[in-house]
């Protein structure tokens, strides 16, 4: 394997936890008077930290979201996942792989620390990821698409840029590897593959990844 750290986005790549928080999300928003879809969900904040959810919705209406909206969401989106949260199809096997043969791995996810863990307790994820394995947007100043999040894992993890491989659900995670120096595979679950259209390769079930990480 040519790559020497294999860098995971959580949501949607980890955990499949995009339907059940969009949904909340959209759910919420629309709740407080700024009407969206699940659709629009997925199209505007898939992949971003919740600021991203505060800019746009400033940007568009004029108008602040609530002081409590970070609490109550996370509150919200937390209950959800303690009932129905799963792992994504092939994930687990796909790590077991990786560890067994030597390769290591890391998260870098635009979540919280809480709601990373709080997943990964529920699908069983915690096992192959330790304290210093885990980064999230709270330890930069911006997430993606910038590419901080991606440079910091990277940094403490040790391993240089161009050694690193990302693997990426959302148009936003892309642009940060890419800005980043970073090669990335996307993963077309729940995205179109046009939409993450700059990633080196792309992959729609979770079982490619080995196979492709071999060739």
């Amino acid at each position: 394997m040519r790559y020497d750290l294999v860098v995971f986005d959580n949501d949607g790549v980890l955990v499949d936890s995009e339907p059940l928080s969009n949904r909340i999300l959209a759910g919420y928003l629309t709740e407080l008077g700024h009407p969206t879809s699940y659709e629009d969900s997925l199209r505007d904040y898939m992949g971003a930290a919740v600021h991203r959810v505060h800019d746009i919705v400033w940007q568009r209406s004029g108008r602040r979201l609530p002081e409590e909206f970070d609490d109550v969401l996370h509150a919200r989106v937390f209950a959800a996942f303690e009932r129905d949260l799963e792992p994504v199809a092939g994930a687990a096997e796909v790590l077991e792989k990786l560890v067994a043969d030597g390769v290591r791995i890391c998260v870098a996810s635009s979540g919280s620390h809480e709601r990373i863990r709080v997943g990964h307790r529920k699908t069983g994820m915690e096992r192959w990821f330790g304290e210093g394995q885990i980064f999230s947007s709270e330890d930069v100043g911006r997430g993606k698409p910038a590419p901080d999040l991606f440079l910091y894992a990277a940094d403490r993890m040790g391993v240089p840029p161009e050694k690193c491989l990302v693997v990426e659900d959302s148009p936003l995670g892309v642009r940060a590897a890419v800005a980043a120096g970073m090669d990335v595979y996307g993963f077309t679950a729940m995205t179109t593959a046009d939409r993450l259209a700059g990633a080196d390769r792309l992959f729609g079930d979770m079982s490619e990844l080995i196979g492709l990480l071999q060739s």
